[in-house]
């Protein structure tokens, strides 16, 4: 299986990974208990194994549940929580209720984060544990990410970005840890394919997923599915482009597409690239 791994491959980290990887799980067992907040995707699965390998059962894994997390995620997720027996539970998030995210302007990613560190914040008193913490890694702070602004406020832990963690690290450890998701393409909520200053609504979220169900089904594996008003744009890996731009493909696409309910299909030639909707934003940082 062809696997996209930024910047380098996780075979060839060299010596950094494994004193990182030390100090995490020291920085880990310091805490009486901790809840992770598992999206499902190479970081904070990564984390929540970590946290169970460290703490044990005071560790809890919570994936959040919302019109924004796709099916294919959520089944993901149960996956992985099953075949390591990681103590996990599901709850569910209304960010779909504040106006502000919904009006989906750059710092719509700030109120999902708080709607989902307040739902934990609740979890963690209820409960007695001692702390929340989150996949962030080192080269996050790189991007512009509204949502670690929303950690920062409610006090959420970054164990992977305080261990000098990155990406290709992560995916290294994960690798030779065995999980499954160590090449795990990146996966960003579905409102992230919706342009800012376009509402985010329950159905042109339904819409993004079932655009990019199909594409799955196509075997298709890093890829977005970019909503235009009625027009999907696709990107599509780099490494996955040939195939996609042949006569065949191409109007197989577009008929996949226009049968999940787009009008129009367009393919965007510069393939895959995360965050591309940030393009249109003045240069700025959390």
């Amino acid at each position: 299986m062809s696997a996209f791994i930024p910047i380098r491959s996780a075979e060839s980290s060299g010596p950094s990974a494994e004193p990182k990887e030390a100090v995490l799980f020291a920085r880990l067992a310091e805490n009486a208990s901790l809840i992770i907040a598992l999206s499902g995707g190479a970081d904070s699965a990564y984390l929540a194994w970590a946290a169970q390998r460290a703490l044990g059962q005071h560790a809890l894994s919570v994936t959040a549940l919302s019109p924004s997390f796709s099916a294919h995620d959520r089944a993901a997720v149960e996956e992985f929580v099953r075949a390591f027996c990681i103590r996990h539970e599901f709850v569910e998030t209304r960010e779909m209720e504040n106006p502000a995210y919904r009006a989906n302007e750059a710092d719509r990613c700030f109120f999902c984060k708080d709607e989902l560190f307040s739902v934990l914040d609740t979890l963690a008193q209820q409960r007695g544990f001692a702390a929340t913490a989150y996949g962030v890694n080192a080269d996050d702070t790189l991007d512009f990410r509204p949502g670690h602004r929303a950690a920062r406020e409610h006090r959420v832990l970054a164990p992977l970005l305080d261990a000098g963690l990155r990406k290709f690290e992560i995916r290294h450890l994960s690798h030779r840890a065995g999980l499954p998701t160590w090449d795990r393409p990146a996966s960003a909520c579905l409102a992230s394919r919706v342009p800012y200053g376009t509402e985010v609504t329950p159905e042109r979220l339904g819409l993004i997923e079932r655009g990019e169900a199909a594409l799955r089904h196509l075997g298709f594996r890093q890829f977005r599915v970019r909503l235009h008003d009625n027009l999907a744009r696709v990107e599509i890996a780099p490494e996955e482009m040939p195939r996609a731009l042949t006569a065949e493909m191409s109007a197989t696409i577009a008929q996949a597409l226009k049968q999940a309910g787009f009008t129009y299909v367009a393919l965007d030639l510069e393939g895959y690239r995360q965050g591309s909707l940030n393009e249109s934003l003045k240069p700025q940082r959390a």
